[in-house]
């Protein structure tokens, strides 16, 4: 599943990160910290993967 906006594209990447150990857990904050609780690192790679090309910098969440 792609990321719907650049910022959750981000967010997935920070938490991407910590989910591999290269930077703190206690350094996330808000979505990140969100999705590394959540979801599974193949999941966190589906949305940090996708291209930031075109995408909107925030979408509302319904």
């Amino acid at each position: 599943m792609p990321a719907k906006s650049k910022a959750q594209q981000k967010a997935a990447g920070a938490a991407l990160s910590a989910k591999r150990g290269e930077t703190r857990v206690s350094d996330l904050q808000g979505a990140s910290k969100d999705m590394y609780d959540s979801m599974s690192e193949d999941e966190l790679e589906d949305f940090a993967a996708t291209d930031r090309k075109g995408l909107p910098e925030h979408v509302d969440e319904d």
